[in-house]
């Protein structure tokens, strides 16, 4: 019998009307903000005069290509530098766009049979301030760098991004136009769902590319040299080409970002602004066979039944493999990936959370080409394969259309039996429509004997206006276990504005209680979601103290998805305003109105005890009502020596565990110091208290101290100490009268957990895919209770791994 999904259509108009109810807010908000804000026609002037100016620009490059190799050192003294093709004339994007950049910077471009070469000279016109130091790879964030995006398919989609700072340390990754959100609504913040870079949009910095680079400072600035194999590149199957092209560089004493191809704000698409590589021809990148073999071994020590500290061993071998079997089409292989070539996790504030954590890839694996496996409500997500015994994957692009698919079993232990392996299969596709707009496609399943789970569904994105996009979603699940079978569905509908001094993104997502994304990162189902976002920026005049000033804010609603007609379960309008300053210090703040609805299902079973000894079921209260918050952060410029940010929170909040209004304290510190080229620290503070309303007795704390140190004895050798210590207590339950709790028929218990995890690593990785790494962690209780007198072991390990890549081209 064939499932068909339950799409609850009856349910489609009371959804239309709670999302009018929000449009109608916003229509308010809106209108109030334009009154405050900047006439829109003299936000038309202003484009149309950048409009003239981009049509002007000379964003059309016709780059050499020589027959030559050369020496990549950071010095252009070679004679192919000087027929190479020159790019200048950067503006300012960040905070401001369309101004002139206050210090030149000069590109030159060539390419061979083998590669593209980038030279850059970045001038400094303010003295003795570059940032730079010897980093880690991927750790440039607080450098001077240069940011080169090749847009090799030309469709303003995913762009291949290569960074390095003055002293020529890589940073790499991909940055996506399509999913993240635009500049309109809150993903203007730096949202998004994969380690992203706010700063940089929907920059993804954990892929790994091989390219050279060499850097040096100069008199007047720096200058990087930057050679660009095409065999580490996707990109067209055409004998002539053209590739999109941005350069972006990075001030750090001033807090700018300049770019090449002269950018604006107003605009939906970053990677549609870029310039072109006009008639790239005569490659010769061959076929690409990659093969990465690995040998982990680990040690696992524990107490054993005698109470003796015991290790037990384990080896394995694994592999990577990677054949390029076009120039835009890859197939890999992985047999036993782990993660210990990466830091553990960093640890989050989890006592008063409702609904799972996310965590970002790691693994080189599931890494490349894993921007292709995007879609807007995240279905497909990589880390719930958790250790697959064997993986398969095919990746690319064939004509406008991008493919991606995954084969993987998984091992048996996180099997529900424990003797079944589950097997993941997920595909994505995606084809690119006239404007930028894509229209995408999703399969995914998850087969666990008997047992299985399937998602099919769709999206678009278009285009309009230069500044707006629309995105639509819907997907259907189809779920048997135990015998039984459900389906389920769900639908999203995003409408953006990008401008350059209002923004809005408005949003409805409805997601039925028996949807379920086996391969997927959806934590919540049943409800429909209604938010709508206005954002207004200012701008300062050029050289005085506020550079940009504004903020964004809302409202947002949320629905049971079978009884809409009951009211709105959850939801609030929020303000969030922000300034840049001169010299790069930022201030941001929140100010927030929320409402929660306690469900009964989480707090069946529970009793309380009444004054006179007698037990009674709990009562769920109704809705938790005006709940008022705020917060407020500094962060400081990138000094040379440091940077710092501080964040004070505080507010009313919903005591989840008992259903009870209270209180919340929480204080973020962030402190990165840099005492040498080779050196340095980053201390992390996360301090959250949290209280009840009735007696003003504390609930829980949360205080994590987090201190990580590295040392870049060469570029290719890199120690690393990691310290975190979390002190957790919670009391015993009450409820909102101050009545004990019990759960199960007993009485609930104050908890306490003070424990330290430490973690050391010694790195050797000369290039991506080869490396040796020798680790050791170790996690321990503090008996003393935060006087750190006395430390118990609960677990450690130590661990190595070896990797090797070979390469055939042919």
């Amino acid at each position: 019998m064939t499932v068909i999904p339950d799409l609850k259509l009856s349910r489609c108009a009371p959804a239309a009307r709670a999302f009018a109810h929000v449009l109608v807010l916003t229509l308010i908000v809106t209108l109030a903000s334009a009154l405050a804000a900047p006439a829109l026609a003299r936000e038309q002037v202003q484009e149309r005069q950048r409009t003239q100016a981009r049509q002007h620009a000379a964003l059309d490059v016709s780059p050499p290509r020589i027959e030559a190799e050369i020496v990549v050192d950071g010095v252009l003294d070679e004679p192919e530098w000087q027929q190479a093709a020159v790019l200048s004339d950067f503006s300012q994007y960040q905070p401001v766009d369309g101004r002139p950049a206050s210090d030149p910077t000069e590109v030159r471009v060539w390419y061979s049979p083998q590669a593209i070469h980038f030279g850059i000279h970045a001038r400094e016109l303010h003295g003795d301030v570059v940032r730079a130091t010897q980093a880690n790879r991927d750790n440039i964030n607080s450098e001077d760098q240069i940011q080169i995006l090749l847009d090799t398919n030309n469709d303003s989609r995913i762009a291949f991004v290569f960074a390095v700072n003055p002293f020529g340390v890589q940073a790499d990754g991909t940055r996506s136009d399509n999913f993240g959100g635009g500049a309109g609504g809150r993903s203007a913040t730096g949202g998004g769902s994969r380690n992203i870079n706010p700063m940089d949009g929907n920059l993804d910095l954990n892929p790994d590319f091989r390219f050279d680079s060499a850097g040096r400072l100069v008199d007047d600035g720096y200058v990087v040299e930057v050679r660009i194999p095409f065999r580490s590149l996707r990109f067209q199957d055409a004998e002539v080409q053209d590739w999109g092209l941005h350069i972006l560089r990075r001030v750090q004493h001033s807090g700018f970002q300049d770019t090449w191809a002269p950018a604006v704000r107003a605009n939906a698409s970053f990677l549609g602004q870029s310039g072109t590589l006009k008639g790239l021809t005569g490659f010769q990148r061959g076929r690409i066979l990659e093969i990465a073999p690995s040998v982990t071994g680990r040690l696992d020590g524990a107490e054993d039944s005698g109470g003796d500290w015991a290790y037990s061993e384990e080896a394995e071998i694994g592999a990577d493999l990677k054949w390029g079997i076009r120039q835009n089409l890859t197939l890999n292989g992985t047999i036993n990936p782990d993660f210990s070539q990466v830091e553990a996790d960093v640890g989050q504030v989890v006592l008063n959370e409702r609904f799972a954590l996310f965590f970002p890839e790691k693994r080189p694996f599931f890494l490349d080409g894993l921007e292709l496996f995007d879609t807007p409500s995240q279905l497909i997500y990589t880390r719930r394969i958790v250790a697959p015994v064997v993986g398969t994957k095919l990746a690319g692009k064939v004509g406008v259309t991008n493919i991606a698919t995954i084969i993987a079993v998984d091992d048996r232990t996180y099997s529900a039996s424990g003797d079944d392996n589950p097997v993941f299969a997920v595909a994505r596709v995606r084809r690119d429509l006239p404007g930028n707009g894509v229209a995408g496609a999703v399969l995914t399943a998850r087969e666990e004997g008997s047992d299985w789970s399937r998602l099919a569904g769709g999206d678009i994105r278009l285009y309009h206006s230069q500044k707006y996009f629309v995105e639509l979603e819907g997907v259907g699940s189809w779920t048997s276990a135990g015998g039984s079978t459900a389906s389920g569905s769900l639908f999203k509908g995003t409408w953006d504005r990008t401008g350059r001094n209002w923004g809005f993104n408005y949003s409805v997502n409805a997601i039925s209680p028996d949807f379920r994304a086996a391969a997927g990162f959806v934590n919540r189902t049943g409800f429909i979601n209604a938010s709508s976002f206005n954002r207004l920026t200012g701008y300062g005049a050029e050289g005085a103290l506020i550079e940009t000033f504004g903020g964004f804010g809302g409202v947002s609603r949320l629905w049971d998805y079978e009884n809409t007609g009951d009211g709105p379960l959850e939801g609030g309008e929020q303000l969030f305003p922000s300034a840049t300053l001169r010299g790069g210090w930022r201030l941001s703040g929140s100010l927030a109105r929320n409402f929660f609805t306690y469900d009964p299902a989480a707090y069946a079973g529970l009793e309380v005890i009444s004054g006179a000894g007698a037990i009674t079921p709990f009562t769920v209260p109704g809705r938790e009502d005006n709940l008022v918050s705020g917060s407020f952060g500094v962060t400081t410029p990138t000094f040379r020596s440091f940077t710092a940010s501080v964040t004070y929170s505080r507010g009313e909040t919903a005591l989840f565990a008992e259903a009870a209004p209270g209180s919340s304290r929480r204080v973020d510190v962030v402190l990165d110091v840099r005492p040498t080229s080779s050196l340095r620290a980053s201390l992390q503070i996360t301090d959250l208290v949290l209280r009840r309303d009735v007696d003003d007795s504390q609930f829980s704390s949360e205080l994590i101290p987090r201190l990580k140190v590295e040392y870049q004895l060469t570029p290719s050798v890199f120690f690393r100490v990691i310290g975190q210590y979390a002190a957790r207590e919670r009391s015993a339950l009450r409820d909102r009268e101050g009545r004990p709790i019990l759960s199960g028929g007993a009485l609930t218990t104050a908890s306490e957990q003070n424990t330290l995890n430490l973690d050391v690593l010694f790195s050797y990785r000369p290039s991506p895919g080869t490396l040796v790494y020798l680790g050791y962690g170790s996690a321990m209780d503090d008996v003393g209770q935060k006087r750190f007198e006395q430390f118990d072991r609960t677990a450690d390990g130590f661990f190595t791994k070896i990797s090797y890549s070979f390469r055939a081209d042919r």
